[in-house]
Formats: C-alpha cells, structure tokens, sequence
C-alpha cells in the first residue's frame, strides 16, 4: 500500500463534482440492494409520460436510462452538481432546474404522472403529492437510518438515538400517509462497504458532506492516521449502508 501523505494528497485533491464514484473502483465496494434500483427506473421511465427527478445529483443516473418519457425535468441544488447535470442531459431533452432550499418546488399542479429520486436529501412529501396527476408514482431509493455510522462515528464519536434514527422509513411512511398518498411498496436492506485505504475514506467524505459535516484533511488528520494504521494492521475498514425502496401511489 502507498504511503499515506500520498494517498491522502491524491485523494484531497482529486474533483468530487457530480455523483459518479468510479474513482473508488479497487479501492472501495459497495453492495447493492437486491432490487436492482437502475433497472428498475428504467422499467418505470419507459411507460411514463411526463417524470420528475427530484435531487439529480450530476445526472448521472438519468443519462444512463435508455428510455425518458417525452416531458422529462430535473431539479438539482448543489451549484457544481448543477452545471454538471445541464450539461449531461440537455442533450437528451431533459430540463434542469434549479432546486429551492424549501418548497414549493417550481412546477404545476399534477404535472407528472412519475417522480423518481435516488438517494434526495429530503422529500417533500406534500410538494411530491401535488406535482403527482392522479395515479401517479413516486418510485425512489432513499438512504437509511444510521447509515454508514462506523465511519461517522470514528470521526465524531457515538452519536444520539435520535440521529441515528434519522430517514427512518416508518417515519416516511406516515410523512406520506399524511401528505394524501398510498405506500405501493417499502422494502429496506443493509449493505457493506468497505474502504481499502485512507484515500478512498478521504475521498468519500469530501463527496458525501453530510456524513462528518465540514470534514477536510487538516481538521481531521489525528484520526485519518488512526484510520491509515487500522486498515494497514487490520485490513479493509467495513461499514454499513441502509438503503429502502419506496413506491408510493397518489389515488385517481
């Protein structure tokens, strides 16, 4: 293994724009749900005719669908995610949007018969019920409770019940409920990573900044040494992703 000034280094400095994670690839894995989100989301944009993508990320997702309804938006917030986006699909005939930091998103009434997210930072429950027209879905993977908390909690220690109880599904299931909208389906697993080296820990943090908020190299060196030392002695640093499935129905 490389010394870790230069995996560190490497991994500081490389870019994070989008939410591509191939720069990851032999240096950390990630098992995925059994239910195979990508495929099904191209199975549910084939018969829509008007979708939503909620939190877009760089569009990687979207743009690797081999079908888009002929009314296809997005909306994105995060400023280099969003320049991203545009760039990637405006060639398929997908608008992007600006996302607001709270609702009402900026759409009509009833306009999609599909809205989709993969992994959105928080739904909007009531503003999901009233972009829907009736009977249609809102299909989407969204992150777990507690989810990777071995590594949050090596970086910032044992953290409350109530944050690790956060995006809990119960809680949007009836978050959904209330908003006027049936659970078709809800399904949650747990799946492992693992990191290889410092520098994919690095690199991960930097990109998912939610996870040890205001995270960089230097504030957090003591204990990227301590990590470095553990994976050299002990081998890959395992951690734990949630991940749940939800299908939800606004009644005709």
């Amino acid at each position: 293994m490389r010394e870790f000034d230069d995996l560190v280094t490497e991994a500081a400095a490389v870019s994070v724009d989008g939410w591509d994670f191939s720069w990851l690839d032999g240096r950390a894995t990630e098992e995925r749900p059994s239910w195979h989100f990508f495929e099904a989301l191209g199975y549910r944009m084939a018969g829509a005719t008007a979708s939503l993508d909620i939190d877009t990320g760089g569009g990687e997702v979207l743009a690797g669908l081999p079908t888009i309804p002929p009314l296809a938006a997005a909306t994105e917030s995060w400023p280099p995610n969003l320049a991203k986006a545009t760039a990637l699909l405006r060639p398929r005939g997908i608008v992007v949007v600006a996302g607001p930091e709270q609702p009402p998103l900026p759409f009509a009434d009833a306009t999609f018969d599909l809205i989709t997210a993969r992994h959105p930072v928080e739904p909007w429950w009531s503003e999901i019920a009233r972009l829907l027209s009736p009977g249609g879905a809102y299909f989407a993977q969204h992150v777990g409770p507690h989810s990777v908390f071995e590594l949050v909690e090596f970086f910032l220690g044992p953290q409350s019940e109530s944050v690790r109880r956060g995006r809990h599904p119960d809680d949007d299931t009836v978050a959904a409920q209330a908003a006027g909208l049936e659970i078709a389906d809800l399904r949650y697993e747990q799946t492992r990573i693992e990191f290889f080296d410092i520098g994919a820990v690095v690199y991960f943090l930097r990109k998912v900044i939610w996870m040890v908020p205001g995270f960089t190299v230097e504030a957090h060196l003591p204990k990227l040494r301590e990590l470095d030392a553990l994976i050299r002695a002990d081998g890959p640093f395992v951690a734990y992703s949630t991940r749940y499935l939800v299908d939800a129905r606004k009644p005709l």
